[in-house]
């Protein structure tokens, strides 16, 4: 199984977020590219994020994020020889 262009975009969207934390908000304005806010509206439909538009993590989307950041990090990490 592989990542769909859906997933890829919320993926996107949750890397937006600073921390894992409830603390850090967003918004996807109405000018954003169209996968976006498609994005921000399938993860607010899935429980992951507050509002429509970006809004705050929920604690589903807090992991989530949290997952991502680290997936990323594990990825860019430099390759030990």
């Amino acid at each position: 199984m592989s990542y769909t262009p859906e997933n890829r975009a919320e993926l996107e969207v949750l890397m937006l977020y600073k921390s894992a934390t409830n603390l850090d908000g967003i918004k996807i304005h109405k000018t954003a590219e169209p996968s976006v806010i498609a994005a921000a509206e399938r993860l607010f439909e899935g429980g992951f994020i507050t509002q429509v538009d970006g809004g705050y993590l929920t604690p589903l989307g807090s992991t989530a994020a949290e997952h991502a950041h680290l997936l990323v990090d594990m990825l860019n990490a430099p390759i030990e020889q």
